[in-house]
């Protein structure tokens, strides 16, 4: 990238008789050559693509020098390279790597019309923030912020590309729900204290489907952990279906989407579901006997010891029918553990538990992935429709990274890589950008030691079928 620093020589420590000297004189040098791998992803699916449609642009086309579809490509892109903020791209703008990864004709911003513009071929950080903060029901009569984002059509967008990522229908599917604590630094709107997790945070509510990003909504955290599940998943599970219409689907989640709305749903809609139930003093009388056996086994073995059982079980007041409730029996170095889950499905208690329920736990690794390595979490913004967008912006580019991995890995060492390893060894490479008349020339680092993993992404993105989207 171009710097304004000046070409004096640093000298470092020698390398015996060798001094080592550093100069700001490499020319147009890119940190970030790999991301190439992800705008070649990009170019086959269309993740970018379909998002930018949620868009309604009411600029004026004549003086349009940055389109929706580039200014949400520069975004998203920005968050899988590693820049969390928009300041960020006050820098990024001149770098020619990140410009022809996005798309521009003009990589290094020569053709610019304001002659303060020229060098910087992409958008600063006044321009994309027009994405968060254009109010709904935006029209061109605004004077700064007119691309106006369409809330239920980024909802929809999420499941449409989920659909896309399959060949065919599966035969079942499961549906994970969790909420996560997304803490607040300042008095954006819906700040509320919550008492869990001794914060002033957000409650996001998170839907996948395996590694698949289904949902992500942001919400205050003075609510229910369940609070608008039910809704999501009449939209989403709607969605499925009219596209596979036989798929067995599944809801899956820990204690707090245990709430008999939400059960009633599921059984009156045919969608079978595996939730965490709180255990209370009736649920562990039930299972005395079976307390007691794991506590005999582990005195005998001095290991962790586990007894299943299950049983019809219904609350005082709050259910509206008995439902089957799967009970583990545990004992422990530290004591009795006992857990309860309560199902639709068949199959034996021991399966149920460990096999599917426990399964669960692998989303709160991918809602991690999100918001410690794609910056979920960087919700400063005044009010909550801009912190929607932003989770939403750090969604999709979960939802791009996911794509490489499932499209460029898939066969190698780093199929199933977070987000972060890969940034770090197939993204942030050293590249020399040249801009000719016909051709922009990428030198990567040849001393990249991800050399070959590189060029086996990019062979496999090669095969991909683009996607007509």
């Amino acid at each position: 990238m171009p710097t304004e620093c000046t070409t004096k020589s640093l000298e470092f420590q020698p390398l015996g008789s060798r001094k080592i000297i550093a100069r700001f004189d490499g020319g147009a040098i890119s940190s970030d050559g790999g991301g190439l791998l992800l705008g070649q992803c990009e170019r086959k699916v269309g993740i970018l693509r379909q998002f930018a449609r949620c868009f309604m642009d009411h600029r004026d086309p004549q003086r349009i020098e940055h389109t929706v579809e580039e200014l949400v490509a520069q975004r998203v892109y920005g968050l899988a390279l590693g820049y969390e903020d928009l300041n960020d791209h006050d820098d990024l703008r001149h770098d020619p790597m990140l410009a022809a990864v996005v798309g521009k004709s003009d990589p290094t911003g020569q053709t610019r019309k304001k002659e303060s513009d020229r060098g910087k071929a992409l958008a600063g950080k006044s321009t994309l923030n027009r994405l968060e903060l254009t109010l709904a029901g935006a029209t061109s009569a605004q004077r700064y912020k007119k691309i106006e984002m369409d809330a239920q059509a980024v909802q929809r967008y999420f499941v449409e590309v989920f659909l896309q990522a399959h060949d065919r229908a599966p035969a079942e599917i499961i549906l994970d729900l969790d909420a996560t604590d997304d803490l607040i630094h300042g008095n954006q709107e819906g700040r509320f204290f919550h008492g869990y997790y001794d914060a002033y945070c957000y409650l996001p509510l998170y839907i996948f489907c395996g590694e698949h990003l289904l949902a992500a909504k942001l919400r205050p955290s003075n609510i229910d952990g369940a609070a608008g599940s039910q809704e999501e998943l009449e939209r989403i599970v709607g969605q499925i279906r009219c596209c596979w219409p036989a798929v067995k689907i599944i809801v899956r989640g820990d204690s707090g989407f245990c709430r008999d709305g939400l059960m009633s749903w599921c059984e009156q809609n045919g969608v079978d579901y595996l939730f965490g139930l709180a255990r209370n003093s009736r649920l562990e009388k039930r299972i005395e006997g079976e307390l007691a056996l794991a506590k005999e086994q582990y005195e005998q073995t001095g290991q962790p010891a586990r007894v299943f059982s299950e049983f019809e079980y219904q609350t005082l007041d709050s259910w509206s029918r008995a439902r089957r409730v799967v009970a583990k029996a545990e004992h422990l170095e530290k004591g009795s553990n006992p857990r309860f889950v309560v199902t639709t499905l068949t199959g034996g208690p021991r399966e149920l538990y460990e096999d599917v329920y426990c399964a669960r736990g692998e989303m709160e690794n991918r809602i991690k992935e999100q918001q410690l390595q794609l910056f979920a979490d960087r919700t400063s913004a005044a009010t909550m429709r801009a912190n929607q967008t932003r989770l939403w912006f750090s969604s999709v580019a979960y939802v791009l990274m996911h794509a490489l991995r499932r499209l460029g890995l898939a066969g190698t060492d780093m199929a199933r890589a977070q987000c972060g390893t890969i940034r770090v060894k197939l993204l942030k490479i050293g590249a020399r950008v040249k801009v000719t008349v016909r051709k922009v020339w990428v030198s990567l680092a040849e001393c990249c030691p991800y050399a070959e993993l590189f060029i086996r992404a990019w062979e496999n993105l090669r095969r991909v079928e683009p996607l007509r989207c």
